[in-house]
């Protein structure tokens, strides 16, 4: 009896040596182990890269963004960046997690986005303001247009509410309600050479500025079709817009620390130099 006592105390310490042995194999191999154990021999590793996705418009945001590229590559960041020509893809595409966060448009447009579409978008942060100007067509001057003048605006509501606005500013219509940023033809008081208003898709005013008296273009628009907004503009808007371009992500995602670098980055002094030098006035920096 005394002997099978002692085989099973025997069994048990083995089995119990056993056990130590194995738990604690994981924290000799794991990363927070080894710099406790090795010191700064691990230290010198680079930290595992992040991938973080972002939709942007050519101009100027993926232009902007790859200015950056390197900063956020000093963190272990890699920034992918989708150029998309439309203004509802970015943000479907963040809101179904194909994409990490977007970079091509203002809060009011944001806003109204998740309003129409039960998107959950944030800001993130905002970046620059990309003044909305006004350019000839048929019509080579704003005091030269002529009773009953066609003018091409953006068909989206809050940009076309904008191009109205900057058109009131001009003096050519006067609105119902000057402080309505989602203001259409219909809210239109006062109109004294009798404008009639082509509503388009912003993307596609630029091809059809010739077939018009006047188009009111976004800037990134404007840039893509090779318009010098500073130069070509009739009448710009000045620094002081409301539009203040953003990054956008999926609500709660707004704190992420690859987020959080990626504004950095576009409000470093980097970005700040790249805006200036490169669009000379026809992107400004809001930070």
């Amino acid at each position: 009896m005394k002997k099978k006592l002692l085989a099973l105390a025997l069994a048990f310490g083995l089995t119990a040596s056993l056990a130590a042995c194995g738990s604690s194999a994981p924290a000799a191999s794991g990363s927070a182990g080894s710099a406790s154990a090795s010191g700064s021999a691990d230290a010198s590793k680079p930290a595992e890269t992040v991938t973080l996705r972002v939709a942007a418009s050519p101009t100027p945001h993926a232009e902007i963004l790859n200015a950056v590229k390197g900063i956020l590559a000093e963190q272990g960041i890699d920034l992918q960046v989708t150029e998309y020509d439309d203004y509802v893809v970015p943000n479907t595409a963040v809101e179904e997690g194909d994409e990490d966060a977007n970079y091509f448009q203002h809060l009011p447009y944001l806003d109204n986005f998740n309003a129409e579409n039960g998107t959950h978008l944030v800001s993130a942060g905002g970046i620059h303001i990309e003044p909305m100007g006004v350019y000839a067509g048929k019509t080579a001057s704003l005091k030269d247009l002529p009773d009953g003048a066609t003018i091409a605006i953006p068909n989206d509501a809050t940009n076309e509410g904008r191009a109205l606005l900057l058109l009131e500013a001009q003096g050519l219509i006067k609105l119902k309600d000057s402080t309505n940023l989602e203001s259409t033809p219909n809210d239109i008081a006062e109109n004294p050479k009798n404008l009639t208003f082509k509503e388009l898709e912003a993307a596609m005013i630029p091809n059809t500025v010739e077939e018009v008296d006047l188009s009111v273009i976004n800037c990134n628009y404007a840039l893509q079709a090779g318009f010098n907004p500073v130069k070509d503009a009739l009448a710009i808007e000045d620094a002081n817009s409301p539009y203040v371009n953003i990054v956008a992500v999926k609500e709660g995602h707004e704190n992420d620390p690859a987020i959080v670098a990626l504004v950095a980055a576009l409000q470093s002094e980097t970005a700040r130099e790249f805006i200036t030098s490169t669009y000379k006035g026809a992107v400004v920096p809001a930070f």
